[in-house]
């Protein structure tokens, strides 16, 4: 009778805590599973390009760069199996193609450099390197700005931020100098002296950016506050 009712009490506490831990995943941080956008790049990346490819949703090299028609072919293959059609290889999307996906910690900031560099590069390739990490700067200063999207992708990505995203610059290859800024501007490194805004005089077609307070002039760009 003692063994049943220990059994019983057994069965109940794995129950209740089952229970729990069903209730606490949600809760977890969101940086517990990796994501992939316009602009990640790696062995993922690849893997995604792959399976994509092999099942006839895209056409394109697979260079393991998550360019615009990388983003493409994935709304296709979200919106073929009920996803949510953001372009965005979530967990969810991952999971539907079969990847496991590395946790973040060390792959987070890879993922942050390698997005960074892209719009360094994009912005940037041609400037003196202290230009590029300048530019890097200023991405990571909108952030902590109120004004700006709190996360570096969402300054990358805010509409009518960047033009680099608009006229293909950015899915170009990456300068090999755009990574190692983007690594100093992520360590800290900022020649733009606080910037949050940076155009070039011999190309800027707004107004209103040229009332901006200057900061610092580096290369063909002017820094402003």
């Amino acid at each position: 009778m003692k063994s049943k009712r220990r059994l019983a009490s057994s069965l109940a506490f794995l129950f209740a805590l089952n229970i729990l831990l069903i209730c606490l995943v949600p809760l977890l941080p969101d940086a517990e599973a990796a994501s992939y956008r316009r602009g990640s790049a790696g062995s993922v990346v690849t893997q995604i390009q792959t399976r994509l490819k092999n099942w006839g949703y895209y056409s394109d090299a697979v260079d393991g760069i998550y360019g615009s028609r990388t983003e493409a072919a994935v709304k296709r293959f979200q919106q073929k199996n009920g996803l949510t059609v953001d372009g965005v290889a979530g967990p969810a999307t991952l999971a539907a193609m079969g990847i496991s996906a590395p946790s973040v910690g060390s792959q987070t900031y890879s993922n942050d450099v390698a997005l960074l560099a892209r719009l360094i590069s994009a912005e940037s390739r041609a400037e003196p390197y202290v230009g590029q990490v300048a530019v890097g700067a200023v991405v990571l200063n909108r952030i902590k700005h109120p004004s700006f999207p709190n996360t570096l992708a969402g300054v990358i990505y805010q509409p009518g931020a960047f033009s680099c995203l608009d006229d293909g610059q950015f899915d170009k290859p990456v300068a090999d100098s755009a990574y190692k800024a983007a690594r100093d501007a992520l360590n800290g490194w900022d020649p733009s002296g606080g910037a949050i805004y940076y155009f070039n005089p011999s190309t800027a077609t707004s107004a209103w950016i040229w009332s901006r307070p200057l900061i610092i002039t580096i290369g063909r760009h002017r820094f402003c506050a």
